[in-house]
């Protein structure tokens, strides 16, 4: 493994080239807000046919819209030395916080390339790559424009299940159902399975928003209006379990957090992380600072910087738009501190250590009524009832309304 900043010879160098850059949802033109930006990826095309003195395997590995390598392959095919280049896709399905053991031992490898003899010896020449610690038959192959389209409708499917349950919290709030009884009654069947069946605030991070709005928008492209509607709802149901969980912050506390401390507890969109692209918890806090409450925030990983960057650039929220809103928002070192003399706290990342504070110690230092939000449901609930909490949780039925649990 080889660093180096020396683009235009590691290009002349190289046998494939991969394309791995940013494409991020356009913030204005046609298609702002949904569509992908592939600059960067043409940007990478031109460098590879301007630079290039033999021919070469091209690999997209960026999650693209479907049909990018068109363009990718018109402009490589344009160079002015004969050169000729394939192009495959090879998309990455790697986590966050797990990317190395994904590269290790990945679910699949995905694999596409133009259905004829050049493009399926350039796909079994990167078959070959991968097939030195990854078994053969969890290597894919397939026609290039499916490749380019699962990756977008993986995420998609993911997001789609978070949102599915967590459209099924608010119902079992409204009726003394349990969620997590039900996501293990649902999940056992192996139909369906008990993967991403945990409810939440909300998904954030930057792929599953920005992969699900591109095909919204590929949908939309194509006239497929009814497909674009169904996918979009995945986010309407995001964006509304997010103002669920906040609109139910301020009406358990007595319709009111003005002035109130109240500690957050995770500003990463999901543990062991302190990517912010997205998260839940900036939509929470944003809502609560318009409500002027006194916010503390403790996470392990975030930086403070970073939790500004985001919220200017997502919310719209900053300094000078809303004067005030550094005293506002108060970052602590530690959870201990973000809730001493709070009126409450929330649960919004689902850290480990959280697990394991002591609430008592917690309890014995807030405001009381001390309220527990669990945007996570990774804390024991009955537990914190015992030691004095009034307990809100995501799908959980609340004693004080049902009688008959």
């Amino acid at each position: 493994l080889f660093f180096s900043t020396d683009i235009d010879n590691e290009i002349k160098r190289a046998d494939i080239v991969f394309i791995s850059v940013n494409t991020p949802t356009k913030t204005m033109g046609i298609g702002a807000g949904r569509a992908a930006n592939i600059k960067n990826c043409e940007l990478c095309a031109r460098k590879i046919a301007e630079v290039s003195e033999s021919g070469k395997i091209v690999v997209e590995k960026s999650t693209v819209p479907v049909r990018t390598a068109q363009a990718v392959r018109r402009v490589l095919e344009c160079n002015e030395k004969g050169l000729k280049f394939q192009v495959l896709s090879n998309p990455e399905f790697l986590a966050e916080g797990t990317a190395m053991e994904d590269l290790k031992a990945p679910d699949r490898v995905l694999i596409g390339g133009v259905q004829d003899a050049d493009g399926i010896k350039a796909a079994e020449t990167l078959v070959s790559v991968y097939a030195n610690w990854v078994p053969r038959e969890q290597i894919l192959t397939t026609n290039l424009w499916s490749s380019e389209l699962s990756k977008l409708v993986a995420n998609a499917f993911l997001a789609q299940r978070v949102s599915s349950i967590n459209s099924i919290s608010a119902l079992c709030e409204a009726t003394g159902a349990d969620v997590s009884e039900i996501s293990r009654a649902v999940g056992i069947d192996q139909r369906i399975g008990r993967r991403f069946l945990n409810s939440s605030i909300g998904f954030g991070g930057s792929c599953f928003q920005k992969d699900i709005l591109n095909l919204v928008y590929l949908c939309e492209t194509y006239g497929l209006h009814e497909c674009a509607e169904y996918w979009n709802q995945v986010i309407v149901m995001n964006d509304y379990q997010k103002k669920r969980f906040t609109e139910k912050m301020v009406s358990s506390m007595f319709n009111t957090v003005t002035g109130k401390k109240i500690a957050i507890l995770g500003y990463a969109f999901k543990k062991d992380t302190g990517d912010v692209r997205e998260t839940p918890s900036m939509f929470v806090v944003r809502d609560l600072v318009l409500e002027q409450a006194k916010i503390h925030v403790f996470d392990p990983q975030v930086k403070r910087e970073d939790m500004w960057t985001e919220m200017d650039y997502t919310c719209g929220m900053n300094f000078e738009t809303h004067p005030g809103l550094d005293k506002a928002v108060t970052t602590s070192p530690d959870a201990y501190s973000a809730c001493d003399g709070a009126h409450a706290f929330a649960v919004l990342t689902e850290w480990d250590e959280f697990k394991t504070l002591d609430f008592e110690r917690i309890y014995k230092g807030m405001a009381k009524p001390a309220f527990v939000f669990d945007g996570r449901n990774i804390l024991d609930h009955a537990k914190l009832r015992e030691i004095g909490f009034e307990v809100h949780a995501i799908g959980k039925p609340d004693p004080n309304k049902f009688s008959d649990l």
